[in-house]
């Protein structure tokens, strides 16, 4: 029994070296077959398609960061449209590549190829991801509501307070503390749409929480006041304050979306640590393609086939 499995593992191990050895053979006999010119405008034309990915790689990089970076939606978009195009562009050139070489390639060069192939399927994967954050910039969208509507009320809600009668000290005093209140409150929003980490948003928000309470009891007791029955400075702080509470809303909102800083992380990061392992990839296999040996050139000269 012994015997013959023995046997059976050597009649594998004995065709597996035939069709080895027949794969080489293939491969010397189609050089053979060519010219020394040939061989070496088959290898220029290899190492071109190469460098064509290392470029569309290089140029997809440069417009996904115009993408991140950028601070309108028309420009994010016109960006990542580039990131893919010049993307998709390096995955053609990566097909024709791969065509050739499980042509007549070595296997050093198939090894190479897969190992690039796997590692840009990694950095197209995190390059959807990148792209499709970057476009919809709820970081700015955020940071523009903050710095425009959301602080244009909490400053008419100032100024109407500011105006109510500064004899009476309980008015005074309630005022005061809706107005500090306030502007804490807007000045929580920027902070928060910086922050990447929900904890520490969570945080801030709690504060908000106790901000908010402080104005509302403040503005209410104002309203209940006898003296101020009516009052239209204090209705107008009472609006004010509602038209940025709206405002608080939608930005904490889009600032929990948090894609220009996520974006940001993702290309600082993961997008670098792939860029770097493709373009490692793709150096090893333009050397072993430079390095492969043409059949008659001997020390950099074209010797004569007969």
């Amino acid at each position: 029994m012994t015997t013959k499995t023995g046997m059976k593992d050597f009649r594998w191990m004995l065709a597996g070296t035939i069709l080895l050895v027949g794969g080489v053979f293939v491969v010397l006999h189609f050089h053979k077959g060519q010219s020394a010119a040939q061989q070496l405008a088959r290898r220029a034309d290899r190492l071109e398609r190469v460098d064509r990915i290392r470029w569309a790689m290089a140029a997809a990089a440069e417009a996904e960061k115009s993408a991140v970076m950028a601070i309108t939606d028309e420009e994010s978009q016109r960006f990542a449209d580039q990131a893919r195009a010049v993307t998709a562009q390096a995955e053609q050139e990566r097909g024709k590549l791969e065509k050739f070489l499980a042509a007549d390639g070595t296997a050093d060069e198939r090894r190479l190829l897969n190992q690039f192939t796997q590692d840009f399927a990694g950095f197209q994967r995190i390059d959807k991801e990148l792209l499709d954050l970057a476009v919809k910039n709820t970081n700015l969208k955020a940071s523009s509501l903050a710095f425009g509507p959301a602080a244009a009320a909490v400053k008419e809600m100032d100024a109407a307070l500011a105006r109510l009668p500064g004899d009476n000290v309980k008015v005074l005093r309630l005022a005061d503390n809706a107005r500090i209140a306030g502007w804490r409150l807007l000045a929580l929003l920027p902070p928060h749409i910086a922050e990447e980490s929900d904890q520490k948003m969570d945080e801030m928000e709690a504060q908000m929480t106790k901000e908010d309470r402080e104005v509302r009891q403040s503005l209410e007791v104002l309203a209940a006041l006898p003296n101020l029955a009516g009052n239209a400075d204090v209705k107008a702080a009472v609006a004010s304050y509602a038209q940025f509470n709206e405002k608080r809303t939608e930005i904490l909102k889009l600032s929990r979306e948090n894609t220009n800083v996520r974006s940001l992380t993702i290309s600082l990061t993961q997008k670098r640590n792939l860029t770097s392992l493709c373009q490692d990839a793709l150096e090893s296999l333009h050397q072993a393609i430079a390095s492969e040996a043409i059949v008659g050139v001997t020390q950099g000269k074209v010797t004569s086939s007969r």
